[in-house]
């Protein structure tokens, strides 16, 4: 008999109180996270995709858990994931709700605003790197999914702030923005290992570290860089200092979560007991 794969999504009537405390926070919005139940008596892990992209799949108890990144562009509405079990091939729905997120309108120097030429080949040269770096998607499940802050200091700038620059629209903002003087160390949020380092236009000097299964975590506009690429890192360990390099008005941290490829919300890992900003 083929196995039977019955789908709940994790927000539904109590089941996200339920859920291990290391799993993210469930949100199923543009830029949030869905936790989805994959019920089957298999002991492979079924393989699944979430609009073309590879989802990351947990064992849990009686089955497995599709943990799915929802992009910030994505539309509220109908979702759906493609299941294969084996010679089996499935589809299930779920339901992005909408979430407004805050709009800043700010004036700055045209500098920040406006590319030379030269600059923005650049930006076409980095960007291709960036994306693959960050869709990177290895087997190993992270060890966990609740996060220690990266760096002490209040929050300067949410994730999903879409912002005015002298009345010009730019994209949202895609992490969570963390001000502290320059030199403060930058720590590791959870154990992984460093995939990439580097200087780039938009994020200054950056380090990228995979934790496993399409979970990819980055730190931009650092004043110095710690670790090198291949690097295994520990929760808490020093990965850099917080810089003001790259495309920036004074110095913070700015923190991305990837998750199959989608940048969410940073605060849905945040372990909120170990100093979360």
């Amino acid at each position: 008999m083929k196995t039977a794969l019955l789908i709940v999504v994790a927000l539904l009537s109590g089941l996200a109180d339920a859920m291990p405390t290391d799993w993210p926070r469930a949100s199923a919005v543009p830029g949030g996270v869905a936790l989805i139940e994959l019920e089957g008596s298999s002991d492979t892990a079924p393989a699944v995709t979430f609009e073309g992209d590879r989802v990351m799949v947990v064992p849990r108890e009686g089955g497995w858990l599709a943990i799915v990144g929802i992009p910030l562009a994505r539309e509220p509405g109908a979702a759906l994931l493609t299941i294969q079990q084996g010679v089996n091939r499935l589809t299930r729905g779920f339901t992005v709700a909408g979430k407004t997120y805050r709009t800043q309108a700010l004036k700055v120097a045209p500098k920040h605003v406006d590319l030379s030429a030269e600059d923005a080949a650049r930006v076409e040269r980095e960007q291709p790197h960036i994306r693959a770096t960050v869709a990177t998607f290895s087997a190993a499940a992270p060890a966990t999914m609740r996060f220690i802050s990266p760096v002490k200091g209040p929050r300067s700038s949410s994730f999903g702030l879409r912002r005015v620059f002298n009345s010009q629209p730019r994209n949202p903002h895609s992490g969570m923005d963390i001000a502290a003087p320059i030199g403060t160390p930058v720590v590791a949020p959870a154990p992984g290992r460093v995939i990439d380092t580097g200087d780039y236009f938009f994020n200054g000097q950056s380090v990228f570290i995979d934790h496993g299964q399409g979970l990819v975590t980055l730190y931009c506009h650092l004043s110095a860089i710690s670790v090198t690429p291949g690097t295994e890192v520990k929760a808490g360990q020093k990965i850099g200092e917080v810089g003001a390099t790259g495309r920036v008005t004074g110095p913070h941290l700015h923190w991305g979560v990837a998750l199959n490829r989608a940048f969410v919300d940073p605060a849905l890992f945040l372990d909120s007991a170990s100093g979360a900003p």
